[in-house]
């Protein structure tokens, strides 16, 4: 007994259950024990999907709507629509599983899946009984027609010429391409009865009253005319039956000429031919939204949703991009607001999409930047740094960073709060790029606005001065950092400053920062900045700033840095810079006298025997009596009494 594919439609009306077999790998149906089995029905979830690759990620509700790569990647549609399928239990939980993974059923990810299902038939017949139960006004011609060739090509007779009885009751057609491809599988297989008759309802007229042969029929009619009565009357003459599918079909192949395709679509639904549905109203929405048919693309979707019906995600999303990149940026704003207004809402990646439009076009236009923002908050949405990152990336790639704070005191007054990573990126970049007025303006704004900046944002802030060479700017950063309560990273910041002065070669300013901080503040640099700074001044010969810095070092109780004092002393200082040294390095009147032998030593080692001399001649006592300073010495004279003398004749 053969049942019409149309049955499966009566899963929603007779209760029907899909559960998910505990014992096997199939779905199983419960069904109305009156009613006889129903064997395509059944079909539908016989076969456990295995194929994640059938839905193609662009159906999906719009992501990001660039070029650019996204920060966070989320799940192909195709993944999403098969982990729902794999574990929910009824439709009803399938339906809601897609809508909260933002997933859109639409005619044309219909076409995308079948298309992508013809060598798997089994899998092809259980989504599309899913379809038909649940969203048959999705499927048209184009549908059937795909679903016939799978079928016909992969030898399931008996359901190809199931589905093409209930075609034929919608007033569908086998077209020509799908009538090719399974005669010629019917001929491989021997199947010449079935050959014969596929032969015989071509032969009936199914080709040349097909809804795509008529819509094309019309398209060239309309297309190469000049629209009047004339045109009028060859149209009613044909006797087309108008389907939604067919409408829609004609005024996409008239996208060309927008014009014609307005007033096709006018004729048509004043003819009492045909009456226009969302399907047709979005489609001739899709032709108009274009600068040259804008008055009329607005009158179009204002009229579709007075009759009850939505923009479809798809639409939206064709003709936002279609605005953008024709720098059409208020009626890209004015589509925005209209689609949230909608039941179809765009996706937050549609917002920071066109946000981004926006702050890149020719001038920033900050009512439409707001205007977009306040519909988004308004619905109950809330701003995140992704969305921010993205605006301000896009304000960066050209060249516009010093509009930044105009962009996020935008964004703060619809409720944004600034993160901690966020206030550092952009203190870090208006700073680094000489933007310093622009670096300034953003702390106090954050100062105003009750954020206040932390010590992170702080550091970060001096960072960038340092990169772009701006070292006053820094030095005074840091000392608004102690006017601000803010110095639990003093250290840091102060190291960054000084190491951007040493790499300028000015050390000495680098080290008059330190001693005010130290002196005024009281603030204790790290071990490493005295270091590096104290090596620095005494390669340049500033022996005195390095020696003061030597003492501030005991003071905050570092180890003593000694072995460049003995290498510069050694080699270009007089003994009055050794005692001095000495002195610096110990709290104590001087150090140990092992301090004393190394640095003797090294006097020797560079060959100035007489300073080595005239540094013991202001030793104190007990020094000069030691004795391993005693036997150096003596040591070192028999060493040059042994030397041979210098060769006269040479």
């Amino acid at each position: 007994m053969r049942y019409s594919w149309s049955l499966l439609g009566l899963r929603a009306h007779f209760r029907c259950q899909l559960l998910l077999s505990s014992n096997s790998s199939h779905f199983q149906v419960l069904s109305n024990p009156n009613l006889p089995s129903l064997r395509y029905f059944s079909l539908l979830h016989k076969y456990p999907v295995h194929d994640t690759s059938i839905v193609n990620s662009r159906y999906c509700t719009p992501r990001m709507l660039s070029s650019e790569p996204e920060i966070g990647q989320k799940d192909s549609a195709h993944a999403v629509v098969f982990d729902i399928f794999s574990k929910c239990r009824d439709v009803d939980e399938i339906r809601k599983g897609l809508e909260s993974s933002g997933v859109v059923i639409s005619h044309d990810l219909v076409l995308e899946v079948l298309g992508k299902l013809e060598s798997n038939p089994d899998e092809a017949i259980r989504f599309f009984g899913w379809v038909s139960g649940d969203y048959g006004e999705k499927l048209s011609s184009k549908s059937y027609n795909l679903m016939l060739g799978i079928l016909g090509v992969n030898g399931r007779v008996e359901e190809f010429w199931d589905l093409n009885c209930d075609i034929k009751k919608k007033g569908y057609g086998i077209s020509k391409s799908v009538q090719n491809k399974v005669l010629e599988k019917f001929e491989k297989d021997g199947l010449e009865s079935e050959a014969e008759r596929l032969r015989d309802v071509f032969a009936s007229g199914s080709i040349d009253k097909s809804p795509e042969k008529m819509g094309s029929v019309v398209c060239k009619l309309v297309r190469k005319n000049v629209w009047g009565n004339d045109v009028e009357q060859q149209l009613r003459d044909m006797n087309v039956s108008f389907s939604s599918d067919m409408v829609k079909m004609i005024l996409e192949n008239l996208c060309t000429e927008p014009a014609k395709a307005f007033i096709f679509f006018r004729w048509i639904g004043e003819s009492g031919m045909f009456k226009h549905d969302e399907q047709t109203y979005n489609g001739m929405a899709r032709v108009l939204g274009r600068e040259d048919s804008i008055d009329r693309f607005w009158k179009v979707v204002d009229e579709m949703r007075s009759h009850g019906y939505e923009m479809e995600v798809e639409t939206f999303s064709e003709v936002l991009r279609r605005f953008c990149a024709r720098r059409m940026i208020e009626e890209a704003v004015n589509l925005y607001v209209f689609a949230m207004a909608g039941g179809n809402k765009p996706s937050v990646d549609c917002l920071t999409f066109l946000l981004k439009k926006i702050t890149v076009s020719k001038h920033l236009d900050l009512s439409m930047f707001s205007r977009a923002l306040k519909i988004f908050t308004e619905t109950g949405n809330a701003l995140t740094d992704s969305m921010v990152f993205a605006v301000l990336k896009s304000l960066s790639t050209v060249g516009r960073i010093g509009e930044y704070n105009e962009v996020l005191n935008a964004m703060k007054e619809y409720g944004y709060v600034f993160s901690g990573g966020l206030k550092r990126k952009v203190a870090y970049q208006l700073s680094s790029t000489g933007k310093s007025d622009e670096a300034n303006d953003f702390v106090n704004s954050l100062e105003a606005s009750g954020c206040n900046s932390d010590n992170k944002t702080w550091a970060a802030l001096i960072e960038g001065y340092c990169v772009a060479g701006d070292l006053a700017k820094a030095s005074d950063c840091i000392h608004k950092m102690f006017e601000k309560g803010v110095d639990c990273c003093a250290g840091y910041a102060l190291d960054l400053v000084v190491n951007a002065y040493c790499q300028k070669k000015r050390e000495t300013d680098g080290s008059r920062l330190l001693c005010d901080l130290v002196d005024e503040k009281q603030l204790k640099p790290w071990h490493s900045t005295y270091k590096e700074l104290i090596n620095k001044l005494l390669v340049r010969g500033e022996f005195r700033e390095a020696l003061k810095l030597l003492g501030m070092m005991r003071n905050h109780e570092f180890p003593p840095f000694i072995d460049p004092f003995i290498l510069y002393v050694s080699k270009s200082g007089t003994a009055d810079d050794a005692i001095g040294f000495l002195k610096a390095m110990t709290s104590k009147s001087f150090p140990s006298t092992t301090v004393f032998l190394h640095l003797f030593e090294a006097f020797f080692q560079a060959g100035r025997h007489g300073d080595a001399q005239d540094f013991l001649s202001k030793c104190p006592g007990y020094i000069r009596n030691h004795a391993d300073v005693l036997e150096l010495f003596n040591s070192t004279r028999l060493v040059e009494a042994a030397s041979p003398p210098p060769n006269l004749a040479s």
